[in-house]
């Protein structure tokens, strides 16, 4: 499957030093139009579906990701984004580049090789007890590699794409971070893994992509 995706980087007079949920809402607050920006309605309720517009700093750098139907959106506001405020500290944008391109999503006959560049959120209220009780990490693995799918099923089905072979995670390798989440604290996943599955550069897995969390990339 082919999806047109659109990156705008952002570079700063000084290296970005918040995450990525601190662009997004600096994003989202100075362009409240548009729902998607934020993933929530005008109600204040969820929008589920997959973020089509993630945040994330990587390297001092601001990055917004638009995919799909966020691909005009962040054509639009691109040309109104010379400085940010984040948690009360000023940037002033010094170089943008907007990169539109067309990726590849969904099923590889062969595996490739990701890493998790942001901490990966896998586990919720349930299968963190589970993960924690497993003990050892062959067994923590093996939980892992199963949430991942899950996680790659529910991405397919958002984005409209029909899984008809099964999803092999063939290694997963990784260490656990504590994180945080809207002031609480959560462990997150670093590390890599090969999955029969292209994803896009800079795409998130997992809870709070639209934050930055769970942000891959192919390893070369």
């Amino acid at each position: 499957m082919i999806i047109q995706q659109i990156i705008l980087r952002l570079k700063t007079e000084l290296p970005l030093s918040e995450h990525g949920n601190a662009l997004r809402g600096y994003i989202a607050n100075k362009f409240p139009q548009y729902d998607i920006l934020h993933n929530h309605r005008e109600d204040g309720s969820l929008l589920y579906l997959y973020p089509r517009i993630q945040y994330r700093t990587i390297n001092g750098e601001g990055y917004i990701i638009g995919i799909e139907e966020g691909v005009a959106i962040i054509r639009e506001i691109e040309p109104m984004i010379d400085n940010l405020t984040l948690k009360d500290k000023s940037y002033s944008v010094l170089q943008k580049q907007l990169i539109l391109e067309n990726v590849r999503f969904g099923l590889s006959d062969t595996p490739i090789e990701f890493s998790f560049i942001k901490p990966w959120l896998a586990l919720n209220e349930q299968n963190y007890h589970v993960y924690i009780r497993s003990g050892s990490q062959k067994k923590k693995e093996v939980i892992l590699k199963n949430i991942l799918k899950g996680n790659l099923l529910s991405l397919a089905k958002s984005i409209g794409y029909i899984v008809d072979k099964q999803i092999e995670v063939t290694s997963l390798t990784f260490e656990e971070k504590k994180c945080f989440l809207k002031g609480t604290p959560m462990l997150g996943i670093l590390g890599t893994f090969s999955v029969n599955f292209e994803i896009p550069d800079y795409w998130g897995i997992g809870k709070s992509v639209s934050r930055g969390f769970g942000t891959v990339k192919r390893v070369v």
